[in-house]
């Protein structure tokens, strides 16, 4: 058996741009990516904390250490820039490696920033 776990989360991103005619995705500055360990075209989960929406879409780079949060397509109607949102990838880990397994979690500033270090929780 396996279980779906949290593997990657970036809490308190600021949402900097919405581009509702791109084709789609979550733009996210690529140093918060590889700091959390997403990869480009990685299926994620947005919770806006500003509205309580929620919806999933991909994760794709935009230049490092830009601090660029940019919502994409039809997800650009469910945000908007100064939204506070968290975004979540998962992954499935096998039941006897559960209790080892650590997400890596970064908490951002209002600048899209990390806080502090990358937590392994």
């Amino acid at each position: 058996m396996e279980r779906i776990m949290l593997k990657s989360k970036l809490h308190k991103a600021v949402i900097t741009r919405a581009e509702p005619e791109y084709e789609g995705s979550l733009g996210i500055d690529r140093s918060l990516m590889d700091a959390v360990g997403l990869a480009p075209y990685e299926k994620i989960l947005i919770s806006n904390m500003s509205n309580t929406n929620r919806f999933e879409t991909y994760a794709i780079p935009e230049p490092a250490g830009s601090g660029v949060i940019c919502l994409n397509g039809p997800a650009a109607r469910l945000g908007s820039p100064g939204d506070r949102i968290v975004i979540f990838a998962f992954c499935s880990v096998a039941e006897q490696e559960v209790s080892d397994h650590r997400p890596r979690i970064l908490i951002l500033d209002e600048k899209n920033r990390p806080s502090g270090p990358v937590r392994h929780e």
